[in-house]
């Protein structure tokens, strides 16, 4: 994995660095499978017999048990240390074992509700999660959890391999080591789905080959990151970040029980799709259409009549392309008569999102057919792309085309991004609200890449930290002087859970200046003391 790959050996004598807590969660899968005489089969043990004989998953440090919790009841469990990363940084990891392992081809939407209930329960004590699954199923699962959790303020990849981890030739190791350092070192608070050397937005993924290492892949939406030479180079400006404060919470059922899926191809009848469609109990259809979204009326318009009963009788109906790139639109006449009968258009959701997204909404209370439709149509955790009104000027330019911030960074002696953070320090510092919204409005701070890929943005610059490792969260958490400005921060997107050099959280840091706004603020927005800090032994 070049640069990326865990430096073994490499330490300098006395050098010590910090560590990072990743739970892996192990439903099962090809990547945890040995053979037997009936074929490949799932085995329990796999930290034992997979990772703790491997020097890139263990530096053999002291073990240390962690904390955890499954099914409501506290638990210890075994732990291994990575050696430092290229980034500086151990992943120390344990993990828990589905019993029975699944084969992927099995997992239903109880499976799904496993997953994130281990999440939930363990959220406050680890920084990241890794969810190990076989590949036939991962797509649906990875767009399923997505949904089911909300607000979410860590990250959580799903991955897994085409061969096994004990096979000679194997995808097995550089999906999971990837996985865990990436869980580990970057706060990107998304559903992620980690493949051949790609991060992609989870449910905008879908599985494309059977048995390549380049089994996946995100048509419509470009890659959260990549693995290169130089390190891991991530699209920070498409990272979805929370725009509202409050805490983690996660939706434990969806209903896949009273959903279908239907796919159009030529010669179709119109009885067939009616009897799907009146499947008892049924409340939610998707309909895989030809193209832009057409599919055949029928004689008379007899399929299309069969359709605009059932939405009549409250069955949501959604209109997906069966083609990988591009989004359904009612463009021509006969996806214009799908629109007119009530089928909600999916624009360019996947089938994989369609299915549990739907799900998702159905499983809802008290929420009307209507209501439904009007959410399938909506984006809500980056899995549609929603057709914008294009903009021609620049919202904050001045009459020479600059903003006024970005204007004066441009004078300054050092790069414009250490600029802007800087400016962005002093202005939390005096409590200067107007100062910190104009720094974060100028637009594109930086330009292009840094030494390491990472872009610069705006978006960037909220993850940016000082030399002692303090984001902007971390300097409004001290400074405490107008908690408006910790919201704006708040509400762009800054992340409550990065750690300093030191290992302090902002909760910390409000905590142990007296901040108490500040605290109140931090604790609604879903921040928690890191395991150390709770137990007093923080720096």
């Amino acid at each position: 994995m070049g640069a990326f790959a865990a430096v073994v050996n490499g330490n300098a004598e006395g050098t010590t660095y910090p560590e990072s807590r990743v739970l892996i969660i192990i439903t099962g899968g090809t990547i945890c499978m040995q053979p037997s005489a009936g074929g490949l089969v799932p085995v329990n043990g796999f930290i034992d017999n997979a990772m703790a004989t491997r020097p890139s998953f263990n530096d053999t440090s002291e073990k240390v048990k962690l904390s955890a919790m499954r099914d409501g009841e506290k638990i210890t469990i075994d732990s291994l240390r990575t050696p430092p990363s290229s980034y500086s940084k151990h992943i120390r990891y344990g993990a828990l074992e589905f019993s029975p392992l699944l084969d992927s081809s099995s997992i239903s939407s109880k499976g799904w509700t496993q997953i994130a209930t281990a999440i939930k329960e363990n959220y406050h004590l680890f920084d990241g999660f890794v969810v190990l699954h076989g590949t036939d199923s991962l797509a649906y699962s990875a767009s399923a959890l997505s949904f089911m959790m909300q607000d979410l303020g860590k990250p959580v990849i799903l991955t897994g391999s085409q061969a096994s981890i004990f096979a000679l030739q194997s995808d097995a190791v550089d999906n999971l080591l990837g996985s865990l350092i990436i869980a580990g070192t970057f706060v990107i608070p998304e559903v992620c789905l980690f493949f051949h050397h790609t991060l992609y937005r989870g449910n905008r993924t879908t599985k494309v080959s059977a048995s390549s290492f380049e089994a996946f892949a995100s048509p419509n939406c470009d890659a959260l990151a990549k693995v290169t030479g130089l390190g891991l180079d991530v699209n920070w400006s498409l990272a979805r970040r929370p725009t509202k404060i409050a805490q983690f919470r996660v939706t434990e059922y969806l209903d896949t029980a009273h959903v279908a899926c239907v796919r159009i191809f030529p010669g179709i009848t119109p009885e067939m799709v009616d009897s799907v469609l009146r499947v008892p109990h049924l409340r939610g259809l998707i309909l895989e259409t030809f193209g832009m979204g057409n599919a055949p009326s029928g004689v008379d318009g007899s399929l299309t009549k069969a359709i605009r009963s059932a939405v009549e009788r409250g069955i949501v109906v959604v209109n997906v392309s069966q083609c990988a790139n591009g989004f359904v639109s009612p463009l021509y006449a006969p996806g214009f008569a799908l629109g007119q009968a009530g089928v909600v258009f999916g624009h360019d959701l996947t089938s994989e999102a369609a299915l549990t997204k739907l799900s998702y909404l159905l499983a809802i209370p008290d929420l009307s057919a209507a209501d439904v439709g009007e959410r399938m149509a909506r984006d809500l955790r980056g899995e549609m792309t929603e057709l914008a009104t294009p903009s021609f000027t620049h919202p904050l330019a001045d009459d020479d085309g600059r903003s006024s911030a970005a204007a004066s960074l441009q004078n300054r002696l050092f790069g414009p991004a250490e600029a802007a953070f800087a400016a962005l320090g002093y202005a939390i510092q005096a409590g200067d609200l107007a100062a910190v919204v104009e720094i974060l409005d100028a637009d594109d701070v930086g330009g292009g890449t840094s030494s390491g890929g990472i872009h610069h943005s705006r978006h960037q610059l909220l993850q940016r930290a000082d030399y002692a490792g303090n984001t902007a969260v971390h300097l409004a958490a001290v400074c405490g002087a107008n908690e408006s400005v910790l919201k704006e921060l708040l509400v762009r997107g800054a992340g409550v859970h990065v750690r300093n050099r030191a290992n302090n959280t902002p909760l910390f840091l409000a905590e142990k200046m007296r901040n108490g706004g500040c605290v109140s603020l931090l604790k609604e927005a879903g921040a928690e003391l890191w395991v150390e800090e709770g137990t007093g032994r923080a720096s």
